[in-house]
This record gives C-alpha cells, sequence and structure tokens, in this order.
C-alpha cells in the first residue's frame, strides 16, 4: 500500500497543552499524569460514557487505531486489550513494559490506560498508511518529532473529549479512551499493512507449551491452551485478563529480536528512553498452534510492513486470530 504523508497541516494536529512542557516517565505517582499534567476529571467508579463529540471532529474511517496502553501492575486489569488485532510489548524506561494495541477488525467501547507515546512507535507505525496514535502526552522535546510524522496523533494534551478519567484507578493509570469518538467505524482487516501472512502452519516447529520472553524489570509469558487454542498471556507472573474478565489469549506469538538502544530521550526521573529498531532484519520464534517456529524477519524500509519467513524462504503463515509481538533485544 502507498504511504501518504503529512503536509504543512500535520503540525496543528497536535496542539501542545499551554499548560506547561510535557514530561514522560514510568514512575507511579498518585496525582499526575506520566507527561507531568494534572489529572482530567474523573468519572464515578463504573462510567464509562464520556462528553459527546460533535461530528466536525471526528476522524473519518480509514486508518488503523493505535493506542499506547499502561502496562504496570497499577494499570491492570487493562480494558479493551482483547478486542486489538495486534498487540505490540516494548521496553521503556527502568527495563519496565508498555504496550500497543492496534485496532481494525472492530472498535471496542474503551481501551486503556492509555499512557504516552515513544520515539520508537514513529518508527514502528510507518508500516501503516496514516495511523491515528492515542496517547496521553510525550516528552516535550518529542512533541515536533510526533507532529511531523506521517500519522494523525491525538493526545489527551488536546483536550479531545475522546478521552476520560476513571475512578477505578488511581492517577496516572486512570486515563482511557473512547475510540468511537475518535473514528466513525472500524477501518477493517485492510488496514493491517503489517506484512503478516495468514493460513496453514508450515511442516515443522517443535513442540511448544510455554515460552516467557524477560525484559530488565518485566516478563511476559505464553502458556499454549489446547482446549481454547490459543496462547494464554501472563504479566509478571499474573494471567491477564480484562476488566471485563476476559483471559487475553492471542492466536499467533512472535517474539522478534531487535536492537535495544539508548534514544537521546530520558524521562522525568532522568532515566534513558530505550529505543527499538523495528527496521531492518534478524530473527524470530513464532508461536502458533502449540509449536514454536523458528523463522527470520525483514523490514528493509519504514514504510514496508514485516515479513516473517521460514528457513526455506516461504512466508511464515500466522493463525487466524490476535497477534502479540514481542519486541525482545538481541
Amino acid at each position: 500500500m502507498a504511504r501518504t504523508r503529512r503536509g504543512a497541516m500535520t503540525a496543528a494536529l497536535l496542539t501542545v497543552a499551554a499548560a506547561g512542557s510535557v514530561m514522560t516517565g514510568c514512575s507511579s505517582g498518585s496525582s499526575a499524569t506520566d507527561d507531568g499534567r494534572a489529572p482530567a476529571p474523573s468519572l464515578s467508579q463504573g462510567q464509562e460514557t464520556g462528553p459527546a463529540q460533535s461530528p466536525s471532529s471526528t476522524v473519518g474511517a480509514g486508518p488503523v487505531l493505535a493506542v499506547k496502553i499502561d502496562n504496570v501492575s497499577a494499570a491492570r486489569p487493562q480494558t479493551g486489550l482483547d478486542a486489538a488485532d495486534v498487540v505490540y510489548a516494548e521496553q521503556v524506561e527502568g527495563g519496565l513494559s508498555r504496550l500497543m494495541a492496534i485496532y481494525a477488525s472492530k472498535l471496542p467501547k474503551a481501551v486503556g490506560p492509555v499512557r504516552s507515546a515513544r520515539e520508537s512507535d514513529l518508527e514502528l507505525l510507518r508500516q501503516f498508511d496514516m495511523p491515528t496514535l492515542a496517547f496521553s502526552g510525550a516528552q516535550h522535546k518529542l512533541l515536533p518529532v510526533i507532529a511531523k510524522a506521517p500519522l494523525h496523533a491525538v493526545s489527551a494534551d488536546q483536550g479531545s473529549s475522546a478521552y476520560y478519567r476513571s475512578a477505578s484507578k488511581v492517577a496516572p493509570h486512570n486515563l482511557f479512551l473512547h475510540p468511537k469518538q475518535l473514528m466513525r467505524s472500524a477501518p477493517g482487516a485492510a488496514a493491517l499493512t503489517t506484512g503478516f501472512h495468514f493460513g496453514a502452519a508450515p511442516a515443522g516447529g517443535s513442540p511448544e507449551t510455554s515460552r516467557t520472553v524477560r525484559f530488565p524489570a518485566a516478563r511476559f509469558t505464553f502458556a499454549w491452551s489446547a482446549s481454547k487454542h490459543r496462547w494464554l498471556v501472563s504479566m509478571d507472573g499474573t494471567p491477564t485478563v480484562t476488566t471485563d474478565g476476559k483471559r487475553v489469549a492471542p492466536a499467533t506469538v512472535v517474539v522478534q529480536y531487535v536492537k535495544v538502544h539508548n534514544s537521546k530521550y530520558h524521562d522525568v526521573l532522568g532515566n534513558n528512553t530505550p529505543y527499538t529498531e523495528t527496521v531492518g532484519s534478524g530473527t524470530a520464534k513464532v508461536l502458533r498452534d502449540g509449536k514454536v517456529f523458528d523463522v527470520d524477519w525483514k523490514r528493509p524500509t519504514a514504510g514496508g510492513g514485516t515479513n516473517f519467513t521460514t528457513t526455506d524462504g516461504a512466508p511464515m503463515n500466522f493463525a487466524k486470530g490476535q497477534v502479540w509481538v514481542v519486541f525482545a533485544k538481541a
């Protein structure tokens, strides 16, 4: 799919809050967001409907919706994670993890908790055609870079009524999003220009019942369930369920080995922000159907998707359903 770039109007889509500079961080403060902002008004327990948004401010359907999702223990259980087509797990400051959920097939009623964007997200999202990125904010020096990226950035700092605060969690882990106030409808699977192939499993593979991926201060475990024909997700040793009690269980898990190095950005505590390179090539482990497959990955340019191939060079087919991609340090 051809990639389009925004012109001069891009900068107007991302308005920096007049309250001051925006900072990121992974600390779990109780009265401010991870970006140093005061929390938005809270809703009562169980209230899900935010203020109505005027039709003139609604984004038309077409691009995928990408949402940055908080993943520290205080943010769990998350909302809407099971409805994503693709979930990316990346390393952030302090060796912790954060998620990027991609929605194309359907839009859940709510998603969250929503947190801040990172520089790596911009490279990752280049594979989609003008995606809508929903995030709480970003390090103030990164905001101009986001403004120039080929995407539609809608942060909570802009005062969008698509965001709301819930009393069910403490700040900064209580920011949620109503996706349908950003997009009229889900764009459909055709918007997933990731390069992924779906179909019958290739020959080979080795039996696999469980796989754990460790970051310095986080870990993901995927356990095969033959009865559900899915991989049951656990994070930091705790089963991953959504706020409505659904167990998060992708059909395919990709452990993609990539280069992770320091970026020029830091969080509010002075911790360096890791940069995860998703353009290039390397190896990966693909989990599907109770097996693990050794594959190669290649993404020559930022504007293209990632191709996964078996040892004989054939495309690695994924199982139909949700895909998790965990970026592990090579």
